[in-house]
C-alpha cells in the first residue's frame, strides 16, 4: 500500500508542524496587523495572570490541563516514538486532554447556561482519544499517530486559537 504522507523523515516533520506554524503565523497576523485596523485594543503587554487567579476553578483546571497538553504534545510530536519516555509522557498527555474536555462541559461561557459549537470539539475528543489509545495498545501505530495528532491540531491548537478572540480570556490576559 501507497502511503501519501510519508511516515518519518523531514518531509513528515514539516507535514507535521508546518500546518500548526502556518495557522500561528495567520492568527498573529491578524491579531497584531489587522486588528489594530478594525478597531479591536491590542496592546502587547506582560500576562495579567490575574485575571486567570479570578477565574471560576474549573477554568483554572481547564486552562492547566490545556497548556500542560500543548507542551507535552510538542514533546510528543518532536521527539522518538515508543520508548518508555513517549509512553509515559503519552498517558499523561491521554489524561490531560481527557481533563481538558471533560472541564469543558461544565464551562459554558459563550453561550450562557448552555453548550456552544465548541463544545463539538469535547464530544470529538472523548471518542477519539479513547480510540487513540486502544490503537497504540494494539500496535496500531498508524490509526494512533493519525488520531493522536488531529487531537493535537484540532482540540489544542486550532480550538487554543479560538481563545485568542477579542473580548476572550487568553485576549485579555494576553493582549488586552
Amino acid at each position: 500500500m501507497t502511503h501519501l504522507i510519508p511516515t518519518q523523515g523531514p518531509l513528515r516533520q514539516t507535514l507535521t508542524f508546518g500546518p500548526p506554524l502556518i495557522a500561528a503565523a495567520v492568527l498573529a497576523w491578524l491579531l497584531l496587523v489587522l486588528a489594530p485596523g478594525w478597531g479591536l485594543p491590542v496592546r502587547l503587554h506582560a500576562p495579567d495572570w490575574a485575571l486567570l487567579a479570578e477565574q471560576a476553578p474549573v477554568l483554572q483546571v481547564h486552562i492547566g490541563a490545556a497548556t500542560l497538553a500543548l507542551g507535552i504534545g510538542v514533546v510528543l510530536l518532536a521527539g522518538v516514538k515508543g520508548n518508555t519516555l513517549h509512553r509515559t509522557l503519552g498517558w499523561t498527555w491521554a489524561a490531560a486532554m481527557a481533563t481538558v474536555a471533560l472541564s469543558s462541559l461544565f464551562i459554558r461561557s459563550i453561550n450562557p447556561g448552555s453548550f456552544s459549537w465548541i463544545h463539538l470539539l469535547t464530544g470529538w475528543t472523548l471518542i477519539i482519544l479513547p480510540m487513540a489509545l486502544y490503537a497504540a495498545r494494539t500496535h496500531n501505530v498508524a490509526a494512533h499517530r493519525s488520531r493522536m495528532t488531529g487531537l493535537f491540531v484540532g482540540a489544542l491548537l486550532i480550538a487554543g486559537m479560538f481563545t485568542f478572540f477579542p473580548g476572550r480570556l487568553m485576549w485579555r490576559v494576553f493582549l488586552g
